[in-house]
């Protein structure tokens, strides 16, 4: 599928501190893509240069092929939905989806057929003549999209849309842009730091972190298979482990931690004594009385379909989920923790690719205080 957009080397500095950094990006047309990550990691910085709102330091966006990166907000086939609405209060429902045709001086029968065919689209078919006020927080929010999509935008940013709105109605919500997006075989831009939301909604996800991209890809392989720590740890929950690798035996090697040994996939290029990092989601853990690292289950802690173990282990505690509510094990319960190898992600570490784990300041010379998470 051919992009619409791409991104190249695309800085953001204010003075010396980078906003977005060497930021590369392709968005397939017609693809619904969310732009994931916490507060401060530059989804926001980053949706406002797609749409215009802002410049880049340096670096290039580009629009069906044009580079766009200096062109002015509304030259841009791109419209914007933001959290806030921004109905005018004093025009109908009607008055404001209508509102860009308007300035464009479409003519009035093409006009009222434009709208009527934006309100059925959103389903708000007969609330022409409302006034705002007389709308709920998601009447309101499928308006200021409906206004949005009746101007023929290219690509249609949604910057955390349904973040005001209560659980059940947001849940709605993502339903209903997922069907009107894929009706109209149009390309959205999701920006949201909702984990669950993302996962829900989107054809790819991009996280973001610390103006950059650590990674993108389908939800299920980003939940899957993370590309680093910090993706392992913000999508989703899991138990994320530093050990050193003990000895190498063909597809597989043995990590020390703190609390004994596991067996994981090889990585590349891995040597003994080197440090590796790896995680397993907690629905992967498996509770023995056989093999696996001892621990003691500290904690039930039931969330309506599944509960979630802690496990107290060496110098840290694992997570373990199972369906439902669980009665076979008990708190202050002995156990061994152990998993399959197969359901382990190796994670890049951060700052340091691979390093001797004998000369780093955590490690005393035997390679001791290696540590579980």
């Amino acid at each position: 599928m051919a992009s619409i957009i791409k991104i190249r080397n695309l800085d953001k500095y204010y003075g010396k501190n980078y906003i977005l950094k060497n930021l590369d990006l392709d968005i397939e047309e017609g693809e619904f893509i969310s732009i994931l990550g916490p507060s401060g990691s530059g989804k926001t910085t980053l949706l406002r240069m797609i749409a215009g709102f802002e410049q880049p330091t340096s670096g290039q966006i580009f629009l069906d092929g044009k580079d766009i990166a200096g062109v002015p907000a509304y030259e841009r086939a791109v419209n914007t939905v933001f959290q806030q609405y921004a109905l005018f209060p004093n025009l109908t429902i009607a008055e404001n989806v209508a509102f860009g045709l308007t300035l464009k001086k479409v003519p009035e029968a093409k006009k009222r057929k434009q709208v009527s065919e934006m309100l059925h689209l959103v389903q708000l078919s007969g609330f022409e003549n409302r006034m705002p006020s007389q709308l709920s927080g998601g009447q309101k929010q499928r308006v200021a999209i409906a206004r949005a999509l009746i101007n023929e935008p290219k690509v249609l940013i949604l910057d955390e849309p349904l973040s005001a709105l209560d659980r059940k109605l947001r849940k709605s919500m993502q339903l209903e842009l997922r069907k009107i997006q894929k009706n109209l075989g149009l390309t959205f831009i999701f920006v949201t730091h909702d984990q669950e939301e993302a996962m829900t909604i989107s054809d790819r996800i991009a996280v973001m972190n610390g103006g950059m991209i650590d990674q993108v890809d389908y939800p299920y392989k980003i939940y899957e298979k993370p590309a680093t720590e910090f993706v392992s740890d913000f999508i989703g929950e899991s138990n994320v482990w530093n050990g050193l690798v003990k000895s190498i035996e063909d597809e597989f090697v043995s990590v020390a931690v703190e609390a004994g040994e596991f067996i994981i996939p090889r990585p590349e290029n891995i040597r003994v004594g080197d440090l590796v990092s790896f995680a397993v989601r907690p629905e992967y853990i498996e509770i023995s009385q056989d093999s696996g690292i001892p621990g003691i289950i500290s904690d039930q802690i039931f969330v309506g379909g599944s509960t979630q173990l802690m496990i107290t282990i060496a110098n840290g505690y694992v997570k373990k989920t199972m369906t439902g509510h669980v009665e076979d094990y008990k708190t202050g319960e002995t156990v061994l923790v152990n998993f399959k190898p197969e359901k382990v992600v190796t994670l890049k570490n951060e700052g340091n690719d691979i390093y001797n784990a004998i000369s780093h300041p955590e490690f005393s010379f035997l390679g001791g205080n290696l540590f579980g998470r």
